[in-house]
């Protein structure tokens, strides 16, 4: 992974609303798997289109 994609992970990652990062942590498996898809979709657009830093330069 280059470093461009890894500065692009992290400012997905540092957006990641509350409610993520909570159900990230939830004992309830289907809680979790909502999360976890959630998060791999925010993602997943940002390594197709970038971010709004990304972009503005």
């Amino acid at each position: 992974m280059d470093a461009n994609t890894t500065t692009l992970i992290m400012t997905i990652l540092s957006r990641a609303p509350q409610w993520i990062r909570h159900d990230l942590l939830s004992k309830d498996a289907s809680v979790k798997q909502r999360a976890e898809e959630t998060l791999a979709a925010m993602i997943a657009n940002a390594l197709a289109t970038g971010t709004d830093e990304s972009t503005a330069s």
